[in-house]
């Protein structure tokens, strides 16, 4: 990875969105909370305080920052 601060890449507008692309992306923002909290339930205080990277947010974080973003995406 050549930039740590963006691990899963740049964003990047390919315009709006098509009439196939609304359904599946409504469905990925009801899937998440739930698939979110099975990736996280099982780790520990320590572990959600880890860093996913040098000088970067803690799992804890970043998965209250997934949250706060997710709720606005749905309002």
């Amino acid at each position: 990875m050549d930039d740590l601060r963006y691990p899963v890449g740049k964003f990047s507008y390919s315009g709006p969105a098509s009439e196939t692309e609304l359904p599946v992306w409504l469905s990925q923002i009801a899937e998440t909370p739930s698939l979110l909290r099975d990736a996280v339930s099982g780790l520990s205080a320590s572990q959600l305080d880890t860093p996913y990277r040098a000088e970067g947010w803690t799992v804890r974080q970043v998965v209250h920052h997934m949250a706060d973003s997710h709720m606005n995406s749905y309002v």
